[in-house]
């Protein structure tokens, strides 16, 4: 996906909390080691975890080259335009990802930014399923993936993890706290694609419709919303343009 979609969602008529920013740009980090493993277990049936901790999962070599591309995105962007400020997760992947998106981007004369990280940009936690595939649930608690059936993945919560509703309060404190201490900054935040979908949903407003339909957010993908000083406004959605050389180069090598 590329260009300014907005994934068919409607944008937000009114109750939306004021936020200062002049502009915000949300990254999904780069493809992930677990990433890898969870596409291969999805075609094995293996329900194995991968093994350490989520937030120490890297990115894989697909990601970095992802995150270079990256880069070339940031040094594109014009200096009166383009971002000013960068909150990143503090999660490996994510810092992974910006610490190429700024090495890149400097070796192309663009922006040396100031970088801050956040734990409320953290991917969303799993609990005792923490970097199980999809099928581990099926397979090892039938009950409990009966359970995540029953009540939607945007309000599923694993034991001892989240559900997406508790990932979009803390976003959702996140952009108030931003928005008041950075009015007028256009920033750049590096972190996971639940965490886009909880800054999507947060920015609709109060009442917004619980997001269980969006598209999907690529990896190393660029959604982006424009301010005005009063509020943010969804200008593209899951932007993969950047990454259509790479795509292009791995589609020929395959062929």
């Amino acid at each position: 996906m590329s260009g300014a979609s907005d994934g068919g969602a409607h944008e937000p008529s009114g109750l939306v909390p004021p936020c200062a920013l002049a502009a915000l740009w949300a990254v999904r980090h780069g493809q992930s080691t677990a990433n890898v493993a969870f596409a291969a277990a999805a075609v094995s049936g293996s329900d194995a975890p991968v093994p350490g901790r989520d937030r120490d999962v890297p990115l894989s070599e697909r990601g970095a080259v992802q995150a270079h591309a990256l880069g070339d995105w940031l040094a594109a962007q014009a200096p009166e335009a383009g971002p000013d400020l960068v909150v990143c997760s503090p999660y490996t992947r994510a810092l992974q990802t910006w610490e190429a998106m700024a090495a890149r981007a400097a070796g192309l004369g663009g922006p040396q930014l100031e970088v801050l990280v956040d734990e409320r940009l953290r991917d969303r936690e799993m609990g005792v399923f923490e970097l199980h595939p999809p099928a581990a649930l099926r397979a090892r608690a039938p009950q409990e993936a009966a359970r995540r059936e029953l009540l939607g993945e945007w309000c599923y919560r694993p034991p001892g993890g989240e559900a997406f509703t508790d990932v979009a309060v803390r976003v959702g404190q996140f952009v108030h706290d931003l928005g008041r201490a950075a009015p007028g900054r256009r920033v750049l935040v590096v972190a996971h694609d639940g965490v886009v979908i909880a800054l999507r949903h947060v920015l609709a407003g109060i009442g917004a419709i619980a997001p269980e339909d969006l598209p999907p957010v690529p990896n190393a993908s660029v959604s982006h919303w424009n301010g005005d000083g009063h509020r943010l406004r969804l200008a593209a959605w899951g932007d993969t343009a950047h990454l259509a050389s790479l795509n292009e180069m791995e589609g020929t090598t395959h062929a």
